[in-house]
Formats: C-alpha cells, sequence, structure tokens
C-alpha cells in the first residue's frame, strides 16, 4: 500500500476496540481488508476478498460498539455514517427502539486505473448508466471517473453524494474526486431534489450519482439528461433486461407502455395486439452491465437495443476484458441476417421443418432460461426438440453458469438421477441456438439454411441443363433468399423472388 492508503487504513483501524485493532493489524494481507463486521453476542469479523476470519474469541458488546460509534461521524437517515477526510463506510443495524446492535465497516480504497475500460465512453459526452452486483466497485469507478473528468478532460463535474460515499465524510471532499465539487444530501429521500438544484445553480458538465432507485430520481435525471448535461451513474440492477423488468427505473432506458395495435398493423407486424413498446428516447445513451472491473458488457445503442429486446429479437452487447498487461479485448456476437429475422416470426409465421417425422426426440428442460425461448428457436429451425416441464421426463438439464455455481436442489436432484446437465456459457439467443442445432445434429437434424441453400442448388442443375424451364423453391425469410438468388446468379440463371411474406419464394428459370 502507498503510505496515504495505510494513513487512511489506520484511522479506521483506530477507531475500533483495542483487541479487535491488534488482532487486525496482526495479519500480514490487513491491506487486503473489505469490511469489519461487529454484531451484538457475536465474536468480532473481518472479511477478505478470499475468506472470513474470526478476530477474537470474546464477543461484542454494547461499549465495543459505543467505543466506534464515538469516533466516527454522525449516522444519517440511511443509517450509513463515516471517517471524516476517508473513504470508509460505517453501517449500523438497529433494534425495533433504534438501538444500535451491529456495525458494517467497509474499508474504502481510491484506485486508480478501474475505467480503462470504460474511457472511450466517459469522453465521448454520452450519458453512462453502470450496472452491477453490490460489491463489484460500481462507486469506485464513479470516484475515478469524477478525477478524470475534472482534471484530465477539464469539465465542470458536480457529485452528487447522497451517503458521502463517493467523496468522503466531512465537509472537504476526498482527494480523490480531482476537482469535482460536491453536493451532500439531507438525506437520501431529498436525492431527486439536489439532483435538480446541482444543474439550476451551478452549471455543471457533467453530474455524478450513485445508486439511483426511485422513481423521481429517474425523473429527475431524465430532467437533466434533456438540458444537454452529461450524467454518468449507478442504479439497483445486475443488468439491462433487470432495468427493463423495473416498472421503477425503466424510465432511465425510455420507459415501457403496453400499446395496442388495429387488427392489419398487428397482421402486418405478426404479432399479438397489446405488444410493450419504448414511450420515450433513453436518459442514458450507454449502458454497461459490470462483472468486474476487468470484464464488461457495453450496450451502446439503448433505445435500439431496447426496442429490440421487447420485440423479442437477441440483444448482442459489446463484451471487453483487459489482461494482466493492460492489453483491451473487444467482443461482439453478431446475430446473423437469419437469426435476427427468424426471432421475429410468432405462430403465424412459417415453422421450417424439413422432414423431421423419423428423427429422434430430444426431451429438454430449461432451468434459469426462458422455455418460451429455446420452444422459439427449436420451431423455427424445426429441430427434433421437444420442451418439458418436469426432470422425470426430460433427457437433458438446460441452464446457465450462475445457477449451475448455485447448485439448486432442482440441479441437484438431476445428478443424482444422471440426467445430463449443460451449462451455457452466456443465456443469449445465439448461444441457445448452437446448442441445439448441435444436439439436433446428432440425431440427424440439419440446418434450415444448409437444407435451403441445397435445395438451391439442385434446382439450378435441373434447370441449367435443361430439364425444367423454372423450378419454385420453398418459402424462405429473406436472409436465406438472398443466399439462393446468389446460388442462382452463380449458375448463370435468373431468379426472382414472389409472393406475400411469410410465404415469399424464390423462383429460378433460364435467362
Amino acid at each position: 500500500m502507498d503510505q496515504y492508503a495505510q494513513e487512511e487504513l489506520n484511522t479506521l483501524l483506530n477507531s475500533l476496540p483495542v483487541r479487535i485493532e491488534s488482532s487486525l493489524r496482526s495479519f500480514y494481507n490487513v491491506s487486503e481488508l473489505l469490511e469489519i463486521v461487529l454484531d451484538l453476542g457475536r465474536p468480532p469479523e473481518a472479511r477478505f476478498p478470499d475468506k472470513s476470519v474470526i478476530l477474537h474469541d470474546e464477543e461484542v458488546e454494547d461499549t465495543d460498539l459505543q467505543y466506534v460509534t464515538d469516533r466516527i461521524g454522525q449516522f444519517g437517515d440511511d443509517n450509513r455514517a463515516g471517517i471524516e477526510r476517508t473513504l470508509h463506510r460505517i453501517s449500523a443495524i438497529r433494534n425495533r427502539t433504534g438501538k444500535i446492535i451491529g456495525l458494517t465497516c467497509r474499508v474504502g480504497r481510491a484506485i486508480f486505473g478501474t475505467i480503462k475500460l470504460l474511457e472511450d465512453l466517459i469522453y465521448s459526452g454520452k450519458s453512462v448508466l453502470l450496472l452491477g452486483r453490490p460489491g463489484v466497485g460500481k462507486t469506485t469507478m464513479l470516484r475515478e471517473i469524477s478525477r478524470v473528468l475534472s482534471i484530465d478532460a477539464g469539465k465542470r463535474v458536480i457529485i452528487v453524494d447522497t451517503s458521502n460515499e463517493i467523496a468522503g465524510d466531512g465537509d472537504i471532499p476526498h482527494s480523490a474526486i480531482g476537482n469535482s465539487r460536491r453536493m451532500q444530501v439531507i438525506t437520501p429521500s431529498m436525492q431527486h431534489s439536489v439532483m435538480i438544484e446541482a444543474v439550476e445553480n451551478h452549471m455543471p458538465e457533467v453530474i455524478v450519482i450513485d445508486e439511483m432507485g426511485t422513481e423521481l430520481e429517474a425523473l429527475a435525471a431524465r430532467t437533466i439528461a434533456e438540458r444537454g448535461v452529461q450524467l454518468i451513474a449507478t442504479a439497483h440492477g445486475n443488468s439491462l433486461e433487470n432495468l427493463i423488468l423495473n416498472p421503477t427505473l425503466c424510465d432511465l432506458i425510455g420507459g415501457i407502455q403496453n400499446v395496442t395495435l388495429g387488427d392489419e398493423e398487428a397482421r402486418r407486424r405478426r404479432t399479438q395486439k397489446t405488444v410493450r413498446e419504448r414511450k420515450a428516447p433513453p436518459t442514458f445513451d450507454v449502458v454497461v452491465e459490470i462483472e468486474s472491473w476487468y470484464k464488461v458488457s457495453v450496450h451502446d445503442d439503448v433505445g435500439s437495443i431496447v426496442d429490440s429486446a421487447l420485440r423479442g429479437l437477441p440483444v448482442n452487447a459489446e463484451e471487453r476484458s483487459i489482461s494482466v498487461k493492460g492489453d483491451i479485448a473487444k467482443h461482439r456476437d453478431y446475430i446473423t441476417g437469419s437469426e435476427a429475422e427468424a426471432f421475429a416470426f410468432n405462430d403465424t409465421g412459417p415453422t421450417l421443418v424439413y422432414n423431421n417425422e423419423n428423427l429422434s426426440i430430444t426431451k429438454i428442460l430449461p432451468f434459469g432460461i426462458s422455455k418460451g425461448k429455446v420452444n422459439q428457436v427449436a420451431q423455427i429451425g424445426g429441430m427434433p426438440i421437444k420442451i418439458v416441464d418436469s426432470l422425470s421426463d426430460a433427457d437433458i438439464i438446460l441452464t446457465t453458469k450462475q445457477y449451475f455455481r448455485q447448485m439448486p436442489k432442482v440441479l441437484k436432484n438431476a445428478e443424482e438421477l444422471g440426467t445430463a446437465i449443460f451449462v451455457l456459457r452466456r443465456n443469449t439467443p445465439t448461444q441457445i441456438r448452437e446448442f441445439l442445432s448441435n444436439i439436433s445434429r446428432e440425431n440427424g437434424w440439419e440446418d434450415p439454411v444448409s437444407l435451403a441453400m441445397r435445395e438451391a442448388e439442385s434446382a439450378s442443375f435441373k434447370v441449367y441443363d435443361g430439364g425444367h424451364d423454372s423450378i419454385v423453391l420453398t418459402p424462405q425469410i429473406s436472409y436465406i433468399r438472398r443466399i439462393q438468388h446468389q446460388i442462382a446468379n452463380d449458375h448463370s440463371l435468373s431468379s426472382i423472388s414472389e409472393g406475400n411474406e411469410p410465404y415469399r419464394r424464390v423462383t429460378i428459370s433460364r435467362k
């Protein structure tokens, strides 16, 4: 640790009872300490990244809790306090009478280099929303973003600091925020008012906000964005999908409304009469899902992505990661034209089935994955797949990394029964289709694109050899029709698409 960070850690340790402080200082990796937990009637506990350690055999008493509270700042309405000129946060647990019976002392650190993956987005002037589980480092990133924009970019940055978590406790903000100005919030329920006050009174170019969680804050954020101010914020939720489903915060990405279509429009869209649509431009241009400081997923066109998600189309984020050497890698699972269009079909559209009557059917139980999405992929591709609802009927279980790591009862039962469990690397339509295709090929299924290409090749040979003047192919979606037109052209033949969607098909003939 550098000297300044060591001094800050010492400030926290000095506020602890002597026996607990002494025990902590005896650890060789005290510099990696995350938090100290003091619960009345239980031994004190220290938490490190890889383990938790009991600090002393003696249980925590009222005098220990009082010792700590006497040496830190005042608790606010959110039961959080700090230590002046540091980034540490002390959170209280109270009984029904308001007496403190537990403390969580989280170590706050200013860590540099945490936003290298996001620098281009931060400097672009776009409003960016950070999502991620608690403890993943969202607030640490906000702190460095404030420093970088206020010093390196020379912008007027104001931090709306509800719990003094970004800029530390006390009236003088921590040096880690650079030249940014900090506005404190008297009570969390007033955060939205301070957000508006910051814009109206202090002419910021950038406003930084932590933990947006109410409808009033979402409305205030929209007001700020409409005034041309760049917003950098965090919100409750792990993913963009969570945000779309959250009625309180969905306004951050444009808001969701139910729209009733006319009969003709519903037929044209090939959808139900009542659909969900985005009702306004998104407040944030970019949404970043944070897995760690070394890996993020970036949704860089939020409006289009939300529209696609509401229509049931695949949503593919840009995955960014950084190596130990500092090299940044960017990757996006692009959805092919056939896949994207295929996902727009519903029950009134064509199902691509190619003589699958004699194929062996695989019974799949999706767990933690949408059954409707899996079934849709299987039906569109004409795959010999049946979705079942019970473990006893399933040949295999399909799940995600998250659920497999947690190993809930259903997966444990599957292991005991010897049912095969397959784990998707990512829960996306592309990954689902790839998995189902591999399983289906083992049962003799062929990809519809390959079959359609073979049909066009065969028809082209027959027409070219003079056996037929023209041959009409089976109906296909536009992506596959383009391939069939190209095959006909390669054989020096003419081709034309005829009919109405979703039954439009290619006719191959001599020129």
